[in-house]
């Protein structure tokens, strides 16, 4: 081998070890459909033992595409014996500000929000919500990721709105969720108990209310905190509700 040839044969196989092409940012795009997409959210805890059976109901959901389910983990269980992991106090906000609309007289637990309402019969449905049984949407939504960043425009369908009536004021929240959660708890009621935990918010982000126009759409945007985690699928929610009551009007997805 000549001299040139020893200098270059390794510079090769050094160029040939490095990736012929960079990864592009990941990106996707979903639309909401032409019925309101239901909502189930779930008030949740670690330490309530009542609360396993709620939580393999609402993992059934998985198979549900067309449903958006949030658990939510409140805190007020944290100091009777076992803390949550995944329990925020802004959750255990959430659920008291929710009885104003939902029809519950006080915040417990397991409790089964579906489209707005205090459903304390989840146990007794046949199969979950589906959209099927929904309405006609109010409000269409796209949403898209771009990298680490989601927009959503939300878009008023005038074939809904009344001649002569005032702009409908639209408010909304983001959720990050993610599947495939397990804890073994220690402590406190559900001790020794191995717990299998899915749609858990690991982050919510409120958007203030504002005046809607048909014939202007509205663009929210949003960059998650939390990382993705290829163990733990993540979801990133939008659901837009009505700013006087806080009943969903529509909600949409995206798990790329």
């Amino acid at each position: 081998m000549t001299p040139l040839a020893r200098t270059l044969v390794p510079a090769l196989l050094t160029l040939t070890a490095l990736p012929l092409w960079a990864e592009a940012p990941a990106s996707c795009q979903a639309r909401s459909a032409a019925t309101v997409t239901p909502v189930v959210e779930l008030y949740t805890s670690e330490g309530c033992n009542s609360c396993p059976p709620a939580d393999r109901w609402l993992s059934k959901l998985k198979a549900d595409s067309s449903t958006v389910a949030l658990a939510f983990h409140v805190d007020y269980w944290d100091r009777l014996g076992w803390k949550d992991r995944f329990a925020s106090a802004t959750y255990t906000q959430r659920q008291a500000a929710q009885q104003a609309s939902n029809g519950a007289r006080f915040s417990y637990t397991p409790q089964v929000v579906v489209d707005g309402a205090d459903r304390k019969d989840w146990s007794d449905l046949s199969t979950p919500p589906t959209a099927a049984r929904s309405p006609a949407a109010a409000v269409a939504l796209t949403l898209t990721r771009d990298g680490e960043r989601f927009s959503a425009l939300v878009q008023p369908l005038a074939s809904t709105a009344k001649a002569g009536s005032a702009p409908l004021r639209l408010a909304a929240y983001w959720a990050v969720t993610e599947q495939g959660h397990v804890t073994a708890v220690k402590a406190g009621e559900n001790q020794g108990v191995t717990l299998k935990h899915d749609f858990v918010v690991r982050e919510y982000q409120q958007v203030a209310a504002w005046a809607a126009d048909a014939t202007v759409p509205t663009t929210l945007q949003f960059s998650p905190s939390t990382a993705a985690d290829a163990a733990h699928p993540r979801q990133v929610n939008l659901v837009v509700v009505d700013a006087a009551t806080g009943r969903p009007l529509q909600a949409l997805k995206l798990g790329c």
